[in-house]
């Protein structure tokens, strides 16, 4: 990130007037919310909430899971070196993506299959994101169609997951296009499927087959077999993954139906190029973590790229996203590089845009949050962040976030 050149963030500057401190607003906490202090609280009462099979889905990643505790591990390895005596009043968080100002650098990354673990997960979702202004990516694999999101959240992004055939490529585009989003990510990291055993030996697929197994774990959870399937089912009918092509998809609870994931493995480069100059708005990918991908992204005139190992969940023993994002981030240009997975701290966010992220992207977190307490429940894990990071920037010594650099870190064995 750019900071004062010839202070780094000491003594006078450069952002003038500077408004005093003045109270903040309280915000009264509901009763159900005062033990979820920290972001991991949430891990921890949606897994008493959901069946073991769904909770494994949403927490686990791939085999030995090593790239799963590798994104976290990534940011235990840094500290901060914080800058006394510097006046860090009127503290402000905002940051601009894409001509749109939105009010925290953090929004909510892509979750498949949210509106089958929370119920209405992905417009709960985009509602709460809508409520603190900060994006909310919709995932290609959600239960809810692209357009009821969007009229909920004129800001809403769509992801795709996209094969390497443009005859089932440019439908799904005109779709998202005349739906109304001004910005596309391209998911690359998947290819194939990841190896989930742990999601294999818990009973959970999707689509879901209705197994005993899957039955009883079910019925041990009744507040989600009713406040979540029964209640969709009832008033929604049976979801079906609306968006993984131009056409409606197939239902989620199913024994003989299959996703179609196939000719994913075909999709390269020159989909990309083809796309960038079928897509007139923003065009991100997401997976990426070359540096040498990265440029060969800018210069097909990407707008941006979300470095991202996809949460540990598609290849084991896969680069942290945070140890590669420096490199990447010195290449950027005018692309922005935005970066998620592992990230749930405040501390982390401003580590994060320290080594050179314009923005953040969180998922099981708020993922969670929508389980148990629905949008009221992903808007107080929001503030819990905000709330961590504008402590953060005053203890680190900064009033903004682009005076955030790496002089600010150590990394420690």
């Amino acid at each position: 990130m750019t900071s004062d050149t010839t202070t780094k963030g000491v003594g006078v500057q450069s952002d003038a007037p500077i408004a005093v401190n003045v109270p903040r607003p309280v915000t009264t906490i509901p009763h159900r919310f005062r033990d979820l202090l920290a972001l991991d609280d949430f891990e921890r009462h949606a897994k008493r909430h959901l069946p073991t099979m769904v909770f494994h889905h949403v927490c686990g990643g791939v085999e030995t899971e090593t790239a799963l505790r590798g994104t976290r591990d990534a940011y235990r390895k840094y500290r901060f070196v914080p800058r006394m005596f510097v006046d860090v009043s009127g503290r402000k968080q905002d940051t601009t993506l894409f001509g749109h100002t939105f009010s925290h650098p953090f929004g909510v990354g892509p979750l498949g299959g949210a509106a089958f673990v929370a119920y209405r997960g992905d417009l709960v979702l985009t509602g709460a994101a809508k409520a603190m202004n900060v994006p909310m990516i919709l995932s290609a694999s959600s239960l809810i169609s692209l357009e009821d999101v969007i009229a909920r959240n004129p800001q809403s992004w769509f992801q795709a997951y996209l094969p390497g055939d443009p005859k089932r490529i440019d439908p799904l585009i005109d779709r998202v296009e005349n739906a109304g989003y001004k910005t596309l990510v391209i998911t690359g990291d998947l290819p194939v499927l990841g190896n989930r055993e742990h999601v294999q030996r818990s009973g959970f697929s999707m689509p879901i087959k209705v197994t005993p197994k899957v039955m009883w774990q079910s019925a041990m959870k009744p507040n989600w077999l009713f406040g979540t399937v029964l209640r969709t089912v009832i008033q929604h009918g049976m979801p079906h993954f609306e968006n993984t092509e131009a056409l409606r998809g197939p239902a989620m609870m199913s024994n003989n139906v299959v996703r179609n994931t196939n000719a994913r493995d075909q999709l390269d480069w020159t989909h990309i190029e083809a796309i960038r100059k079928r897509w007139k708005g923003n065009l991100v990918l997401k997976g990426i973590l070359s540096a040498e991908d990265a440029r060969v992204a800018r210069d097909l005139g990407v707008d941006g790229i979300i470095v991202s190992n996809h949460g540990g969940r598609q290849l084991d023993y896969a680069v942290a996203p945070l140890d590669v994002l420096a490199e990447i981030a010195e290449h950027k240009g005018a692309m922005k590089v935005m970066i998620d997975s592992g990230i749930r701290r405040g501390t982390d966010v401003l580590k994060a845009m320290a080594l050179g992220a314009d923005f953040v992207f969180l998922g099981r977190s708020f993922l969670y949050a929508a389980a148990i307490g629905g949008e009221q429940g992903v808007l107080h894990a929001m503030r819990i962040l905000k709330e961590e990071i504008d402590r953060d920037m005053a203890l680190v010594g900064v009033r903004r976030l682009h005076q955030l650099h790496p002089d600010l870190l150590r990394r420690v064995s």
